[in-house]
């Protein structure tokens, strides 16, 4: 699949938000916390309902105990997905003086605040979290989604290859490489390491969700139909990929893929 060049990425943004919230931040982690059923770090298939539910309840969790790590990560989560990302920053930095060494709480406020769109603030908090003698795998990722979000692909893909050194083979950091190529609109590479990640048995539904939506943006809708059937309510997953395929209709976007591949080679 040719690439598809970086001022075509709004048409392709509209695209991907809808389906799978593929570019609602890059993962650099795993979902943590799982009390009474409601877990909701690293989710992106839940409903509007259930989003409004586990932040109630991670709400009140956190108002009686607002320094507990797992409530912390999972109030801020569905924050984020429920539209407040500014109150998300805000539960963050309260995280961040609670748990001032800690590199997960200190990925997670990095998230909220790149999902609030304060980058550069985002990438001081990941930088200043990281011990270049003794560099985690997280922060890199999690520095690298962001600069992705920035624009900045090539710096973002040198990250991410740092973070691979020190993890190799972990799903969440193929994952935000996937997506780093998704974003330049190079589908091939996307899939290949999402493939990959999926393998992993430490892969979670939002790796899968999003090779299936790698798979229908190459217009092979029954294939990707099938993987995303296996993530979620198969009614769900049918309305997903039609919803896809009747918007790169209208958008005309293959043609335009078709058409800057011929003028590339011409």
């Amino acid at each position: 699949m040719p690439m598809l060049a970086r001022r075509r990425l709004p048409t392709l943004a509209a695209l991907l938000l809808p389906v799978a919230a593929a570019l609602a931040g890059c993962q650099s982690g795993s979902a943590v916390g799982s009390h009474g059923g409601v877990t909701v770090t690293g989710s992106t298939n839940l409903s509007d309902q259930q989003i409004a539910e586990a932040t109630r309840i991670w709400g009140g969790r956190y108002d009686k105990d607002p320094k507990d790590k797992a409530t912390l990560l999972n109030f801020a989560a569905a924050l984020r997905l429920n539209g407040q990302a500014d109150q998300a920053v805000a539960v963050m930095r309260r995280g961040v003086l609670a748990h001032p060494k800690d590199q997960e709480v200190a990925a997670a406020y990095g998230k909220a605040l790149a999902a609030n769109g304060e980058f550069e603030s985002a990438l001081r908090v990941i930088r200043d979290a990281q011990t270049p003698e003794r560099p985690d795998w997280k922060l890199l990722s999690a520095e690298g989604a962001i600069l992705d979000q920035m624009g900045q692909t090539m710096e973002a893909r040198t990250l991410y290859e740092k973070a691979r050194v020190l993890a190799p083979e972990e799903p969440s950091i193929l994952n935000n490489l996937a997506l780093s190529h998704l974003l330049a609109g190079d589908l091939t590479p996307a899939e290949t390491l999402l493939r990959q990640a999926a393998a992993s048995p430490r892969a979670n539904s939002r790796i899968r969700q999003n090779l299936a939506l790698v798979i229908g943006l190459q217009g092979r809708y029954a294939e990707a139909e099938q993987v995303a059937a296996a993530e979620m309510d198969p009614t769900q997953a049918a309305a997903n990929v039609a919803y896809l395929k009747s918007m790169m209709a209208q958008a005309n976007t293959w043609n335009q893929i078709k058409a800057a591949d011929k003028k590339k080679t011409s």
